[in-house]
């Protein structure tokens, strides 16, 4: 194994080097982000399709990311491999008191608090929510934000709290409608949403993976719509309201 990563270093420099790739040697720090971000989501995608060589695949192209910033930023001289793994082993043990020290924790909800407590412990501002990127997917950061407030004890105590919080937030929506306030409406959908996501949390859905699935199937079932209308001759935009609605209603129940 030692020598399939030390052979991947290799491969990373000499790509790099003077007879490497002209692209690879184009690269910092700033033009990998993009495709990070990328890896990141094509590995979601694989594991979603529980295609074995596909994550395999997936998660290699992400691990060589992390292998060629590391590359980048060691001709820099500003840190290598070694400053990563070495910063990410004595994080996971200082951040798991719970195993490699004298407190145990009973669940798995103990062990988080423990490990947001040590986290807080290593963060100049010991801000809890301010750590979680501003730049993550909307419905992801919302769970996140969820999450780490109800590490500290700030959360509804059931579903059927944040259910009354949902019917809350759709009356003020409607009022804001009513008023014909963009500004408000805008504000009251998003606290809406939130409230949403705060649910799914609480029933223990992933609420970016779940708005995921309800996205598919929703173009699964619009694409049926567009087959059985060319069965009929026709486009879907030609169509009636009613003919939608009898179409959708059919593939619906299959």
């Amino acid at each position: 194994m030692k020598k399939n990563f030390d052979d991947l270093l290799k491969l990373s420099k000499y790509l790099r080097g003077p007879d490497g790739c002209p692209w690879d040697k184009e690269q910092d720090l700033q033009t990998l982000k993009s495709f990070i971000i990328e890896e990141a989501y094509e590995v979601i995608q694989a594991i979603e399709s529980e295609d074995r060589d596909e994550i395999i695949e997936e998660l290699g192209d992400l691990f060589f990311q992390v292998i060629f910033a590391a590359q980048i930023s060691s001709e820099e001289r500003k840190f290598n491999i070694d400053d990563i793994i070495n910063r990410l082993h004595n994080k996971l043990v200082r951040r798991h008191p719970h195993v490699f020290g004298q407190h145990k924790a009973r669940d798995a909800e103990e062990a988080v608090k423990s490990w947001q407590s040590e986290k807080l412990k290593e963060k100049k501002r010991k801000r809890t929510l301010l750590e979680i990127p501003a730049n993550m997917p909307a419905l992801l950061r919302a769970q996140r934000v969820g999450e780490k407030a109800s590490n500290v004890g700030f959360d509804w105590q059931s579903p059927a709290d944040v259910l009354d919080k949902i019917e809350e937030e759709i009356a003020e929506l409607k009022d804001e409608i009513k008023k014909g306030n963009k500004d408000g409406m805008e504000q009251e959908w998003g606290d809406l949403v939130f409230s949403i996501v705060n649910l799914g949390r609480h029933l223990k859905i992933d609420g970016e993976s779940s708005a995921h699935k309800a996205i598919n199937k929703f173009i699964c079932r619009f694409t049926k719509v567009e087959d059985k209308a060319k069965e009929q001759g026709k486009q879907i935009s030609e169509l009636t309201a009613e003919e939608m609605d009898i179409l959708w209603d059919e593939i619906k129940s299959d």
